[in-house]
């Protein structure tokens, strides 16, 4: 009964949102009385909090172990790509393969992620281990890596994530066709040599930055951008 409550009330928070669900929505699409979601979960709050932490608590597990797994066979010769195949292709697996309950808390999680409000308080209720534990892992690749640049580059990585799992027909749209949002094996093909070479690009040694041929980014006194070679 309490599983069938947080299947229904995960498909409603992904579809609607936490403001866009009332307590009796989930009792109708579960098929219980209301009442039963007062007595399992208390308030809406309640039922939210439960609805994410219960599949949090299978993500961060493997995610954990395979970061753990990873580090201990490659030892000191950890790569930015390894690292982030590690923690991105335990969640895209799920994205692939999973039940459709996965589908919706992906979705869900994706809200979460981009809601300012609490948000980002409860992302970091949730997920903020194995995220240090990535960062841990990929500071043995970039042992000079300025500890800034590392976690810029995770929210680069969290915020394309989060577009990938909302799969929002975007995608769709502009490529006309061409792409499909959902087509989780073309993430699965791109994904990691994307970020890695946003990682290797961002967290090199400051001095090796500093100029970099075709473009590099230097600062006027005025605090404005310029594109290096262009005055």
């Amino acid at each position: 009964m309490r599983a069938r409550i947080l299947d229904a009330a995960e498909a409603q928070f992904a579809k609607h949102g936490f403001d866009g669900v009332a307590m009796r929505d989930v009792a109708g699409r579960a098929r219980v009385d209301a009442a039963l979601l007062h007595y399992y979960f208390g308030t809406k709050k309640g039922l939210f909090d439960a609805v994410f932490a219960r599949r949090a608590a299978v993500l961060n597990r493997v995610r954990i172990d395979a970061l753990d797994e990873y580090a201990r066979r490659a030892g000191h010769n950890v790569t930015v790509e390894g690292a982030l195949k590690a923690f991105t292709d335990p969640l895209l697996e799920l994205a692939a393969l999973g039940d459709k309950g996965w589908k919706n808390y992906f979705a869900l999680l994706a809200q979460v992620n981009n809601t300012p409000a609490w948000g980002g308080r409860t992302m970091t209720r949730y997920f903020d281990p194995v995220i240090q534990r990535l960062v841990e892992v990929v500071r043995v690749a970039l042992p000079d890596a300025d500890p800034q640049d590392l976690y810029w580059s995770y929210h680069f990585l969290s915020g394309a994530l989060t577009l990938v799992l909302s799969q929002t027909g975007r995608l769709e749209r502009l490529s006309r066709g061409l792409c499909r949002s959902g087509d989780i094996e073309a993430v699965y093909a791109r994904l990691t040599p994307f970020m890695t070479a946003g990682f290797l690009a961002v967290c090199q040694p400051a001095g090796a930055r500093k100029v970099r041929a075709g473009g590099a980014v230097r600062r006027r006194s005025d605090g404005r951008m310029l594109q290096a070679g262009r005055g």
